[in-house]
């Protein structure tokens, strides 16, 4: 039996969304899936990052993932998308990304993957369901077939709620443990069924 091929791509600048990923490559290669994490290229100047913060700390833990690129979607069954939102829509960089894939969107090359998001915000009603309402109609617009969560788990529920996908609501420096697990949990339970529903 073939592995479902997985990749996830990702931007974060807190942590949280590059949490959220690796957790999503973890329980996909524990469901025995074929796994590409991949960030996107940062737009950002990085040089006067401030030391200890945050950003400083995703940008070291990151320094070993690839970058994203259009292969690595062509070379998917399977697709995660995650960015935290920025004024209730998808973050530049992730933006960036994605408007760079018109070339095998053309040859038709994303019809037919599954595909699945998560984002984050600082603070609840931060635009969590738009920004992966606008992922969804960006995958919409390639043929691919879009797995919500939905109200399929209690995870769904713990985590906040939200049925289009994982929306962690805290950055990295103020989640508390059970936050922080309410979210993984919510993950994991996305990226199963992702995986459940690809493999059929």
């Amino acid at each position: 039996m073939n592995k479902t091929k997985l990749t996830i791509i990702y931007y974060s600048q807190t942590g949280v969304n590059l949490s959220m990923a690796k957790k999503a490559a973890e329980t996909a290669e524990g469901f025995g899936a074929e796994v590409r994490l991949r960030k996107v290229k940062e737009l950002l100047d990085t040089s006067n990052v401030i030391e200890g913060s945050a950003w400083e700390k995703v940008l070291k833990e990151e320094e070993n993932i690839e970058l994203a690129s259009a292969d690595d979607l062509v070379w998917a069954d399977a697709v995660i998308l995650s960015t935290p939102t920025r004024f209730g829509n998808v973050a530049s960089q992730m933006k960036a990304f994605l408007d760079s894939l018109g070339g095998v969107w053309a040859e038709g090359k994303l019809a037919n993957k599954y595909v699945t998001a998560f984002t984050s915000a600082q603070n609840n009603n931060g635009g969590q369901e738009e920004t992966i309402r606008a992922l969804y109609t960006t995958a919409m617009h390639w043929g691919s077939i879009i797995v919500p969560t939905g109200y399929t788990d209690p995870s769904i529920y713990k985590q906040g709620g939200n049925p289009y996908g994982v929306s962690a609501t805290q950055d990295a420096q103020s989640q508390n443990e059970k936050t922080v697990n309410d979210v993984l949990d919510a993950v994991e339970h996305q990226t199963k069924r992702l995986l459940t529903i690809a493999s059929k």
